[in-house]
């Protein structure tokens, strides 16, 4: 029984991912809701300061990198975004509503989901090993840059040109209010090249645990794009091992597979919790 309540969830998430037909009334980023136009809810949930962050100037290096990967008015117009990647337990299948970025990560093994009142985990057979909560967006959160950092409660400074494996880069540093997301002291570095405006590094830190910050720092190199829709994503990304502060040889690398940014809104059936599924904290 739990297989065929997979299957069938599986299968209306993939069909409402590439039936850009498939919509539903109501968009949750109209006036007078608790979501702005990025499609998450403002710092402390007031729609006034959700439209403080809709009206807030980019740095203008952050906007010639959104202009470089399809530009920002486009990526807002876009209401789902999915994937396929290879994950350490196998295929993984990601569905995100960008709006309101309720989520799904299916395997064949265990389903997580995020549907507005929580995350949500589904075991099969093998049940899932990690924390739901921490996995959830995680990987949308990476591959969706550099479009993801233009979400509300950010904070961004310039950092001094940058050598990493040998080229030069420029820098800009990314921070969170307080409150914003479950680590708010996560901090970014997104390194772009100085001539064609492109992403080619994100170094990251990581205090989900702990939630203090840290200065250990992690690198992913963005060096292969696809054209998904008109936006510039990523096909591949590399964690690189850290030798002194720096990217030094390549670690691990995730490919991501049929592809899909559109502005078919999903049916918020695609994210409810299975019968069978628990709320985790």
């Amino acid at each position: 029984m739990k297989k065929l309540i997979f299957f069938a969830a599986l299968i209306m998430s993939l069909s409402a991912c590439r039936d850009d037909k498939k919509t539903t009334e109501e968009d949750p980023r109209v006036e007078g809701t608790e979501f702005d136009s990025t499609g998450v809810e403002a710092p402390d949930g007031d729609p006034k300061n959700a439209q403080t962050n809709i009206e807030k100037t980019y740095p203008a290096t952050l906007q010639t990198v959104f202009t470089a990967h399809g530009g920002l008015d486009h990526w807002k117009k876009m209401n789902n975004l999915c994937f396929e990647m290879k994950g350490k337990n196998g295929l993984e299948t990601h569905t995100v509503s960008l709006p309101d970025r309720k989520t799904k990560i299916e395997t064949k093994d265990w389903s997580i989901g995020k549907d507005g009142k929580g995350v949500w985990l589904l075991k099969h057979d093998l049940g899932y090993e990690g924390n739901p909560v921490f996995y959830h967006n995680l990987m949308f959160y990476f591959y969706a840059m550099p479009f993801i950092i233009s979400d509300p409660g950010i904070n961004y400074e310039a950092v001094a040109p940058t050598e990493l494996d040998g080229k030069l880069y420029n820098g800009l540093k990314v921070s969170y209010d307080k409150g914003v997301g479950d680590s708010p002291e996560d901090e970014y570095i997104l390194y772009f090249e100085p001539d064609t405006n492109k992403m080619v590094w994100l170094a990251y830190t990581v205090t989900f645990k702990d939630q203090k910050k840290s200065d250990d720092w992690h690198y992913i190199k963005y060096d292969k794009w696809q054209d998904v829709n008109g936006l510039l994503l990523p096909e591949k990304l590399t964690w690189w091992n850290v030798e002194n502060g720096k990217p030094k040889g390549e670690k691990m690398d995730i490919k991501f597979d049929k592809v899909t940014a559109t502005e078919t809104m999903l049916d918020t059936e695609v994210f409810a919790k299975p019968a069978e599924a628990e709320y985790v904290q």
